[in-house]
């Protein structure tokens, strides 16, 4: 009797391993395609890892049902890209696999998509309200891209209810989608470049056809963005795909304007707003080897591109490329080893470059092309620190920054504000009895938020409402302390009643399109103050800005965080670059209690070369990364002594693989939504020694009776070590 053919199948489950089901008669499946499975009592989606495979004897397997598609889903170069990352960060294969897939396709919904709509504008200036700027900007996008989607539309920021207005004013209407399946170039040239630009530019890499790392470090302001669209217009072929990561989706309006302006409908976009569909329209056009440009977040690294041949990271320093649960892949590196694997060129882009950048470019691994001029007439912003020792202090605010905030807005300009901190005050406190308001699930405070009247959790996003009186005492003495954006944004709006006070942070930008709106708001170049946290800080470009005020820079001089000061330093780098980006000099107000600290003498001298520098030799001389490889093993359980137990039990097994061995300790956050949390720290000199060790240790976790309630994550080149 034949025995019949077997599969190998990935499921989207936490399981380190694959499950073989047998094939039937005259079907056909093939690595990467999506099959319907049975599972137990349920009906899952799997994916064909291989096939032809030996099962061990005596078993009877069951057979899969039907593919959903004939063609597969994760073409072979985007099955090894996800092959290697489940390895290098030792996570499942089925997760890794999955990821790789929008929702829908997930869930087991047919791989395709229903009829788009596709617009055109009618008049290019029609007659609307002198306050309806989004439906402006709305029209003013439609114009420069003729025959663009709803979809498209939407993932940059407009809403469906916007389009249908416009369409019932008569400034648009549809159209029939375009006949060739590539999404037409808008025709415009490159933008100029300035010399100092062509000279970067020059350096770059001329074939799409090879990989090559590049390090552009590009002061704030001097025009990388422009010398990513020159290179995708000079080398970029009509028929090939480019991608294009963000670290934020706050980014993405601002950056496809941009890029929309030059390539038309070929910029598609891929982040975590869009919905199912749109996620599905977009990932189908990768799919399916269109010429398009993605522009994405941390995950759009993982679609399965078939054309892909060329990569761009802006912002490449940003925490967050680095997945912070589940899969906690760093979408800035597995970017790098994608261009290696699609033999492309892959540029990374950055005012502040990560430290791991800047010791590749010190190797010789990467090319490091500097970009040491601000674009046209902009000049460096001048900084400067503002000692707060024994100063009053207005919800964080020194008198001079006051008075620096006022004269900038008697010129009619903008000035930003700075605070790493979103709420009203980060504590409230009883000045009678001392006590302070804690998160009753964490090791944290709870954060005061006045405009909800709540107190939150930042951590476990556990909320109460607050209270007017001490809750132990019930003392009515009980106050906020500390500053957010919240109660900064009250004492601006106080101390410049005539101006707009506006805040950006996570919680006044939650509201699909809010993000866009704000930023054209500012930059209608009318005086205002922006209040803002680390959003405010990433690569948005307001030429009418010319102070900035940093409300606290002493967070990251004490942190026990060994990437603490390379962190501050980028950011506080970052949000000063938003002064004087356009024909006016900007200003940089830097509040301090350290003001004879080295490290923020340095950053007022605006050298990141040098302070990069520095940071290395410190890191060197310590043996931490980038010079060593680091791993976290985290435990998490119902009380401390089990998660330090179970640490304790594995210390001896990793210590006999050759690596260090930090801990067990717990986590600087110990405990986090009524979960206690200790971790070891593994090191090695090797990458492949700590690897190997890893995979020991997720082994042994997985073929051990784990005591009740326990868990473990694998945290690879983590970005937090608390």
């Amino acid at each position: 009797m034949t025995r019949p053919q077997t599969a190998r199948i990935a499921l989207n489950r936490p399981l380190r391993r694959l499950f073989d089901y047998a094939i039937p008669p005259s079907v056909e499946v093939r690595p990467g395609q999506r099959v319907q499975v049975p599972f137990g009592r349920q009906s899952l989606t799997g994916l064909v890892v291989e096939t032809g495979v030996e099962p061990p004897p005596g078993i009877t397997l069951k057979t899969l049902s039907e593919p959903l598609e004939t063609w597969s889903a994760l073409p072979e170069s985007t099955f090894r890209l996800l092959t290697w990352a489940s390895d290098y960060y030792q996570h499942p294969l089925g997760e890794c696999l999955f990821t790789a897939l929008p929702p829908a396709l997930r869930r087991g919904r047919p791989a395709q998509t229903k009829a788009e709509q596709h617009w055109r504008a009618v008049e290019s200036e029609a007659a609307l309200p002198g306050n309806a700027h989004r439906q402006k900007a709305l029209l003013e996008t439609i114009v420069a891209a003729p025959g663009i989607t709803s979809s498209s539309l939407v993932g940059a920021g407009f809403t469906r209810a916007q389009i249908r207005s416009l369409e019932n004013r008569g400034a648009i209407i549809q159209t029939e989608p375009p006949s060739d399946r590539a999404a037409p170039d808008s025709g415009l040239p490159a933008p100029k470049l300035s010399p100092a630009q062509q000279e970067a530019a020059d350096q770059l890499p001329g074939s799409t056809r090879t990989f090559c790392a590049s390090l552009l470090y590009g002061v704030t302001g001097s025009g990388k963005t422009e010398l990513y669209l020159d290179y995708l217009k000079q080398h970029l072929g009509q028929d090939e795909q480019a991608l294009v990561l963000v670290p934020e989706i706050n980014l993405t309006p601002q950056t496809l304007a941009r890029f929309r302006r030059y390539f038309g409908n070929r910029i598609v976009v891929w982040h975590s707003a869009l919905n199912d569909g749109e996620r599905l329209a977009t990932w189908l056009k990768v799919r399916h080897g269109e010429p398009v440009i993605l522009i994405g977040t941390r995950s759009a690294v993982l679609l399965p591109f078939t054309g892909l041949r060329t990569i761009i990271v802006d912002e490449e320093h940003d925490s967050s490329y680095k997945q912070g649960e589940g899969f906690r892949y760093s979408g800035r590196d597995v970017a790098v080893y994608r261009a290696h694997l699609n033999q492309c060129p892959i540029i990374l882009g950055s005012a502040t470059p990560s430290l791991e950048s800047w010791h590749n470019a010190h190797q010789g691994k990467y090319r490091l092309i500097t970009l040491g001029e601000r674009a046209g007439k902009a000049r460096p912003p001048e900084l400067a620190l503002l000692d707060i020792r024994s100063r009053p202090l207005q919800a964080g605010l020194c008198k001079p920054a006051l008075d620096a905030i006022h004269q900038t807005l008697a010129r009619g300009e903008q000035a930003l504000v700075f605070v790493n901190r979103r709420g009203f005050a980060p504590v409230m406190m009883c000045f009678d009895c001392g006590h302070i308001a804690e998160c009753p699930h964490c090791d944290t405070r709870l954060t005061y938020h006045r405009r909800d009247r709540a107190m939150r959790c930042h951590h476990c996003d556990y909320q109460q409402a607050a209270q007017q009186t001490c809750p132990k005492c019930s003392s009515e003495n009980y106050q906020p302390v500390g500053q957010g954006t919240e109660r900064t944004e009250e004492t601006l709006t106080e101390a410049f009643p005539e101006t707009p006070v506006v805040r950006v942070d996570r919680d006044s930008t939650q509201r699909r399109g809010s993000i866009q709106s704000i930023l054209d708001q500012v930059n209608t170049g009318q005086p205002c103050v922006l209040v803002g946290t680390q959003m405010l800080a990433k690569g948005h470009d307001f030429p009418n800005v010319t102070l900035v005020v940093v409300v606290n820079a002493d967070g990251g001089l004490f942190s026990v965080d060994f990437r603490a000061p390379e962190q501050m330093i980028q950011t506080l780098l970052q949000v000063s670059g938003r002064a004087g980006r356009g024909d006016k000099p900007g200003r940089v107000l830097i509040q301090t209690c350290h003001s004879d600290h080295p490290l923020l003498h340095a950053l007022c001298r605006g050298d990141y070369r040098s302070i990069a520098d520095q940071l290395l030799t410190e890191r060197e001389s310590g043996q931490l990364p980038p010079f060593r490889s680091m791993a976290i093993l985290r435990a998490e359980a119902d009380s401390m002594q089990a998660s330090l137990q179970l640490l304790d039990s594995l210390k001896p097994l990793a210590q006999a693989t050759g690596i260090d061995v930090w801990g067990p300790l717990p986590a600087v956050i110990a405990r986090k939504a009524n979960r206690h949390r200790a971790q070891l720290v593994l090191c090695s000199n090797s990458r492949g020694q700590l690897n190997q060790s890893l995979t020991r240790l997720c082994q042994h976790l997985d073929q051990s009776r784990l005591p009740p309630g326990s868990k473990w994550i694998v945290d690879v080149d983590p970005q937090e070590t608390g």
